[in-house]
């Protein structure tokens, strides 16, 4: 039995990939996950030139506006129609749901945020990929959360992403998420490899064990899934799968990782005991009650509001820096893709002259 299969007994594992070879290799997986790093690397790869040809034709034909081929909104409907072609080559190999990102661009703003989220389930919707197999990842912004809840109260399913803390998790669930996704690492790690820290002990040093345990037992009991995130090596996926998480969405290479590793010893993977617990993690929500009994209802009985939210990323530096960079990168990555889509456009246009 390979490490890998070995996961699968323990939680549900989804493929943090929209690569179609990888899907079928190491699939079936529940969900696949996506965002605009992931869309802009599968998009200048050159196996990919249909599906680009396939969206900039498809935006062509179904634009309403008559917008100008150079114009960036233009370039985003094609980007957002890119997103779509990627996520529909790797759906035959799911048991779950495509997740779509709504952009960054949009992460301070509520209406924004929620009308590009019904544009990606429409377009999915209009690829064949239904809405009930639909996920729209949305940043865990105070602007954003309230989308999510609007969202959810129209029966479109939302993953709360770029959440790093427990503020961030027990908003999400109260506005109806059907997932939160914790990211390990920060994002940075995965542009620029020399921002990772290896520790000796992941699970007993790394900072985001204890987040990550206690976001898991602060949800325990509501409808919204943990699915942890940015996640960089075997041991990180090791240390997390103690947690028992209900999901993990892993990397093309890790999948390949851990495929080819054998199983490990059973108490290898077995619910570690939680260190001493910090104070700190709770300050930003102290209204809470973080105590067996009444943690369930806890989640029920605090309705964050947007200004409470705003008030948690006021209090925690780091929190806020971690979400705006995350954003930042993401942010360049789908302005990257757009260029890319121009730069197609451009030689398009001189081999017709």
């Amino acid at each position: 039995m390979s490490l890998l299969s070995q996961l699968r007994a323990v939680t549900t594992i989804d493929i943090d990939s929209m690569d179609p070879g990888i899907a079928l290799h190491h699939g079936p997986f529940h969900d696949m996950t996506s965002n605009q790093g992931i869309v802009y690397f599968q998009a200048v790869d050159p196996v990919n030139a249909s599906v680009i040809d396939e969206a900039i034709q498809y935006v062509r034909e179904t634009d309403s506006n008559d917008l100008s081929r150079d114009s960036d909104q233009f370039l985003q409907d094609v980007v957002d129609v890119i997103t779509v072609l990627l996520a529909r080559e790797v759906y035959p190999h799911l048991e779950g749901r495509v997740h779509a990102q709504t952009s960054p661009s949009y992460a301070s703003s509520t209406e924004y945020t929620i009308a590009h989220a019904k544009r990606l389930v429409d377009l999915f919707d209009a690829h064949g990929i239904l809405k009930s197999r639909v996920c729209i990842k949305i940043p865990a912004t105070p602007a954003s959360i309230p989308a999510c809840e609007a969202l959810h109260d129209e029966g479109i399913s939302t993953l709360a992403t770029c959440v790093f803390s427990v503020a961030q998790s027990v908003a999400a669930a109260h506005a109806g998420c059907t997932y939160v996704a914790p990211y390990f690492n920060e994002l940075r790690v995965h542009f620029d490899p020399s921002t990772w820290i290896e520790y000796s002990d992941t699970a007993g040093a790394h900072p985001m064990i204890p987040v990550i345990r206690s976001i898991i037992a602060s949800l325990s009991g509501s409808k919204t899934l943990v699915m942890p995130a940015s996640i960089v090596s075997v041991p990180e996926v090791l240390a997390l799968a103690a947690l028992r998480p209900n999901h993990l969405t892993l990397s093309a290479p890790l999948l390949t990782k851990l495929d080819a590793l054998p199983a490990i010893l059973e108490e290898q993977l077995r619910l570690a005991e939680p260190h001493t617990t910090e104070p700190t993690l709770f300050n930003i929500i102290s209204v809470l009650t973080f105590d067996t009994s009444s943690r369930a209802d806890a989640i029920l009985l605090y309705a964050p509001s947007r200004r409470s939210l705003e008030d948690a990323f006021a209090a925690d530096a780091e929190l806020t820096r971690k979400v705006s960079d995350a954003l930042a990168i993401f942010g360049e990555c789908e302005r990257e893709t757009r260029e890319f889509v121009r730069g197609v456009l451009a030689a398009e246009r001189m081999r017709n002259t």
